[in-house]
């Protein structure tokens, strides 16, 4: 029997199919392999979009979310967990069950409750189970503004959002976009004390579709390499810039990332 290779960092992902690429779980898989890591997909749900728009969704059953995660655990030595797209309550308990046994694997959550408009969804009862069972196993959590409202709905200022989420006992809590002008966008990183650092972006021009996935993914990834936290979170954002500079126009709606932006031919001379 071959013996297990401990060079190839293991991330274990969990989020929704986008057949358009932009999103989901090929962004995942696109980021991590592009930093030097093994993902293991596993997929919540399985969608019908394209670069525009949502047009229908089907979650997988809790059962075989379940069968899918301990399928990995329990053969790979798995580094970082990121959690992406969270279809309903059920999917969020059955995490919570099977984190229980894996209390020393880091999680990173990306707290994704809804995909589109047209989305159906248990959304106020789903965000109130993330809170209470994910957000506590987080070692960091990665909500756009809008998220971070979501999950903090009292919150009067932002700085109140942060800690309304951080006192649900994530550890650090980064949230995207919460200044931006015309020219800059700024992202918050947070734990229990306040602020721990403001990072500042120049804006790009492209409107991409995959930019929180491609994010957490990519935090993943370093961490999976064994990067601190705070490295891990600059480097991932590093990381995302680049691809979204990057991005491609391939449909008739949003751009896509392109997560391989080092590999494109004028790169490789």
């Amino acid at each position: 029997m071959a013996s297990l290779s401990t060079t190839t960092p293991i991330v274990l992902s969990l989020s929704s199919h986008d057949p358009s690429g932009s999103s989901g779980i090929q962004a995942d898989i696109e980021a991590c392999i592009s930093l030097g890591c093994h993902c293991t997909p596993v997929i919540s749900a399985l969608c019908a979009r394209d670069t525009r728009e949502l047009k229908d969704i089907q979650a997988v059953d809790a059962l075989l979310l379940v069968e899918q995660v301990r399928a990995i655990l329990e053969d790979m030595p798995v580094d970082v967990i990121k959690l992406g797209f969270i279809a309903s309550a059920a999917h969020a308990e059955a995490m919570y069950t099977i984190l229980q046994d894996y209390p020393n694997i880091p999680l990173i959550l990306d707290p994704v409750t809804h995909l589109g408009s047209n989305q159906p969804s248990d959304n106020p009862s789903l965000v109130d189970v993330i809170k209470t069972l994910l957000l506590p196993r987080a070692l960091l959590a990665t909500p756009d503004l809008v998220e971070a409202r979501e999950l903090a709905p009292q919150g009067d200022t932002l700085d109140a959002c942060a800690q309304e989420i951080l006192h649900s006992g994530c550890e650090h809590l980064l949230i995207t976009g919460t200044r931006r002008d015309q020219f800059h966008l700024d992202n918050t990183l947070y734990n229990a004390q306040g602020v721990i650092r403001h990072y500042r972006w120049d804006r790009i021009n492209a409107f991409s579709h995959g930019c929180g996935a491609t994010l957490s993914a990519a935090i993943s990834a370093y961490l999976a390499h064994g990067l601190s936290l705070m490295d891990a979170v600059e480097q991932g954002q590093t990381f995302t810039w680049r691809a979204l500079h990057a991005s491609r126009r391939l449909g008739s709606g949003r751009c896509v990332p392109n997560r391989l932006y080092w590999a494109e031919r004028d790169n490789l001379h």
